[in-house]
């Protein structure tokens, strides 16, 4: 995006919340859209399920689900998918394990929650979990199996040790077993390549990693594939993330990708070779003090992405350009100063723009997002925090 058209779309976000009290959250609509537009693109013709923790506003994810090329809702928490169908959502895959009694039984209590909702497992002992928890004899739980994504060089992983299953013969053996178990029904295998999806291509070494990785997959998925084939008639073969949909989407063996990062594109997602990061995201917070010519402390503004604690899990100054945190004390929990040549055109009350380092945790320090059109119109809507709703 050209310098005229930053400033353009920052005055536009700027002119159209300038009655609201900072700090606040607000989505650029038409760069929501055009990252929407732009996922399903690369997925060329794969169906794209919405990760929910990377969006955490309910009428976004409905909005999404509405367009072409997405079917599906990636949840993180079993709580979540309950309330996602009570509201009208279908067809949820929940992305991890649940350990949670309550949301078990709301569960099994709906048969149309039991249609809709896939719960993700990826050992027996999920399975015995989930039985100690409703008891033998509960009616049939849809159930996916989570298979290890990552990249095995000898004794080393690269990537998120997410499963206990990583071979074809590993997951054909819990597929069997699965099968053989009343209250269970097996419809679907799970990869998520984060060593792909998750990772800029900040380095050759990245890059061969990457690569590497990919090979490896399209080979393991299809041999994972037909092992629990063997034993179950799979409806889900789910790979990829916002960064791999090119790569994981040519693997025939998928049946749908992942994607949800993508729509808001947080600062994580810039760096990547296979698209341009698009920013549709931000915060805004109010200069509260200048401590020197060059210094704005703004109000607020510690919002710390999860992971490992470093830079780039801290929020960035954007607007004005120029800006950038103080090493010393980076993005606190009541001020945030900010130093940079554009601090000395700040006064007192003034508005800077952040963005967060990840997508949908934004969403959790905020009851409300200000969606704004490419006409400048503003519409607040709730978060999941706002509706009163807190997944973990």
């Amino acid at each position: 995006m050209t310098d005229l058209a930053n400033t353009e779309s920052y005055a536009r976000l700027l002119t159209a919340t300038r009655d609201l009290e900072t700090p606040f959250a607000v989505i650029d609509e038409q760069a929501l859209w055009a990252n929407a537009d732009d996922l399903v693109r690369r997925a060329n013709g794969v169906p794209i399920r919405v990760a929910s923790k990377s969006v955490r506003v309910r009428s976004i994810i409905t909005g999404t689900l509405a367009r072409a090329g997405f079917a599906g809702v990636m949840s993180y928490s079993l709580a979540e998918s309950n309330w996602l169908v009570d509201n009208g959502v279908d067809d949820i895959l929940l992305a991890y394990p649940t350990t949670s009694r309550s949301a078990l039984d709301y569960l099994v209590a709906d048969e149309r929650r039991l249609a809709q909702i896939t719960v993700m497992v990826d050992s027996t002992e999920s399975l015995d979990h989930i039985d100690r928890l409703l008891g033998v004899g509960h009616p049939a739980i849809r159930v996916c199996i989570d298979v290890d994504a990552s990249l095995k060089i000898g004794p080393a992983h690269l990537g998120v040790r997410r499963s206990p299953v990583h071979s074809a013969e590993q997951a054909g053996a819990l597929a069997a077993a699965i099968v053989a178990r009343p209250g269970f029904d097996l419809v679907g295998v799970m990869f998520y390549d984060a060593q792909i999806a998750g990772l800029p291509d900040s380095s050759a070494a990245v890059r061969l990693v990457k690569k590497r990785s990919a090979a490896d997959l399209m080979v393991r998925r299809s041999q994972v594939v037909a092992a629990v084939s063997d034993h179950a008639t799979l409806q889900i073969v789910n790979a990829g993330g916002t960064g791999s949909l090119e790569v994981t989407g040519a693997d025939p063996a998928i049946t749908e990708l992942t994607a949800g990062s993508g729509l808001f594109s947080p600062t994580l997602f810039d760096g990547y070779d296979a698209f341009e990061s698009r920013p549709a995201a931000f915060f805004v917070l109010s200069v509260a003090r200048k401590p020197a010519p060059d210094i704005a402390t703004l109000f607020g503004g510690g919002y710390i992405a999860s992971g490992p604690t470093n830079k780039n899990r801290q929020p960035a100054p954007v607007w004005p350009a120029g800006l950038k945190p103080i090493g010393t004390e980076g993005a606190g929990e009541v001020q945030s100063p900010v130093k940079g040549d554009a601090a000395r055109a700040l006064s007192i009350g003034d508005r800077v723009v952040m963005r967060h380092a990840k997508a949908g945790e934004m969403c959790e320090r905020f009851d409300e997002v200000v969606i704004v059109t490419a006409g400048g119109g503003a519409t607040r809507i709730p978060t999941y925090r706002g509706e009163g709703k807190n997944f973990g």
